[in-house]
């Protein structure tokens, strides 16, 4: 199954070449090998753990056979990059052989049916079920007869298993038709006579900010915010969002992350300068790169201070809070787990859920362009060998918080734990949804008589997210700027 990278950086990109006149010497064989391991000796933030990335390696990269040899040690390129190049420890590095197909995903756009879902393992054997999370507006799957908590087992009539469900859900047809389930009441999952069929369609724009929500309960004023994913695109609306909540007089946030796999690391700086405050003097996040790399940058690259400003240049709107509550899963990953690490010197996050995916690293979209030293740029799409169309997505670095925290590779542990529950999933914005409703209690203090007891806590083995082309990935999209020769 292809690879799809992911991240890109803006333009802007100021550097020196370290690249020297035979950097298109590959014969066409092994361009893209070629490409793929002087990318990765400079930026992979792993380089000097990898042994085949160390700078001694070879006696040189232009006309050197043991060079050659070595880049045609494996034919396939993903090989090459998995087998030859990748850190034992790097979970999110890949690549596509398309650069192109990657471009609108960055702005939100995809082929999709809609239907977003976490899929969940049976107590015994090989089959899986599905369960349905959200719906995005204006899609196919929102005008078919399916809501969130909906079950289903199996897709064309054949039964969800651990080793076919990629290829049901996630293969080459464009359409497929889902045999639905439901809980009896002994809380088993059994089938029943329900089909939906669901068709992708190209150009599907998702706006993250999925639902907004302001309540008044026991004298708070408290407003709630269903955020889906951290697309630059849309930082003007979830401004717009953070207008009403301070027009309506918002005292308390319920920021929900559940299923947010990352995205922009401005977006999570802006997000999180509205929560806190627009003091351009505090430090949000720290970049480190690998130790080629990190004396390379300015101060001013390496450091993200909290905004006052969307790239557009409107006001943000602020709470000044000093306490936000965050629904976080191990759905939430990335710029998610960014936003609430670079909250935790200043403000109390209270986090309400379950273990986070535990993603702090940041990674840049790269193409065989080398006179951009390797970075992608859609302005030099003109540049980039023609001979080459893969793109690789690597990680390069991790952010860490004014307090130098970035040790959660394993994930962000919650401090109050609650699983959702199959049996009831609840309705996103619904004061009685569980995961909502316990951040509620937090924030008014009343406990009343309300049961939080899970049971069927949605053990979930991957979702539909990570088969999009953003996956869960965090990328820059601000200008690199490196002080000195990358010979």
């Amino acid at each position: 199954m292809k690879k799809y990278f992911l991240l890109f950086l803006s333009v802007g990109l100021l550097f020196t070449s370290c690249n020297n006149d035979d950097d298109n010497f590959a014969p066409d064989e092994i361009v893209v090998q070629d490409f793929m391991w002087k990318a990765m000796n400079y930026w992979y933030f792993w380089q000097a753990d990898v042994a085949n990335l160390a700078d001694d390696k070879f006696s040189n990269t232009g006309n050197d056979q043991a060079y050659l040899d070595f880049l045609a040690s494996e034919t396939d390129p993903g090989n090459f990059f998995d087998n030859k190049l990748s850190f034992s420890e790097d979970r999110f590095s890949f690549y596509s052989d398309d650069y192109t197909e990657l471009t609108q995903a960055l702005s939100g756009i995809s082929k999709s049916n809609g239907l977003e879902f976490g899929l969940v393992a049976f107590s015994e054997g090989e089959n899986i079920f599905g369960y349905v999370r959200y719906i995005i507006p204006n899609s196919d799957a929102a005008t078919k007869d399916i809501n969130r908590g909906e079950l289903f087992t199996g897709v064309n009539g054949t039964t969800l298993t651990r080793t076919n469900y990629v290829d049901l859900l996630f293969g080459d047809a464009d359409t497929y038709t889902l045999n639905m389930a439901s809980i009896n009441t002994n809380n088993e999952v059994e089938p029943n006579d329900k089909e939906v069929t669901l068709t992708k369609l190209e150009g599907l724009a998702e706006n993250p900010v999925f639902l907004s929500k302001t309540f008044e309960i026991n004298g708070e004023k408290i407003g709630y915010l269903v955020y889906n994913g951290f697309t630059n695109e849309y930082d003007e609306g979830l401004n717009n969002v953070f207008g009403d909540f301070k027009t309506a007089g918002v005292t308390n946030l319920v920021l929900d992350l559940r299923y947010n796999p990352g995205g922009s690391v401005n977006t999570a700086r802006l997000l999180s300068s509205m929560i806190h405050g627009t003091n351009t003097t505090d430090v949000f996040l720290r970049q480190r790169w690998n130790n080629k790399l990190q004396s390379e940058f300015s101060e001013n690259q390496l450091v993200d201070k909290f905004g006052d400003k969307t790239s557009n240049g409107a006001a943000l709107n602020r709470l000044n809070l000093s306490k936000v509550y965050v629904l976080a899963t191990n759905g939430s990953a990335s710029s998610s787990e960014l936003v609430m690490n670079g909250l935790a010197p200043y403000i109390d996050v209270v986090h309400i859920g379950e273990k986070t995916k535990g993603k702090n690293e940041f990674s840049i979209t790269m193409v065989d362009d080398s006179g951009n030293n390797y970075i992608y740029s859609k302005a030099r799409e003109n540049k980039i060998n023609t001979k080459n169309r893969w793109a690789i997505q690597p990680l390069v670095g991790r952010n860490e918080n004014a307090d130098g925290f970035s040790d959660y590779t394993t994930g962000l542990v919650p401090d109050i734990e609650l699983e959702e529950d199959l049996a009831n999933l609840g309705v996103l914005g619904e004061q009685n949804e569980p995961l909502l409703a316990r951040a509620i209690q937090e924030i008014t203090g009343v406990s009343g008589k309300r049961d939080f007891t899970v049971k069927m806590p949605a053990k979930v083995l991957t979702d539909s997210k990570m088969f999009s082309v953003l996956k869960d990935n965090m990328f820059l999209d601000k200008p690199l700027n490196i002080g000195s020769s990358m010979q």
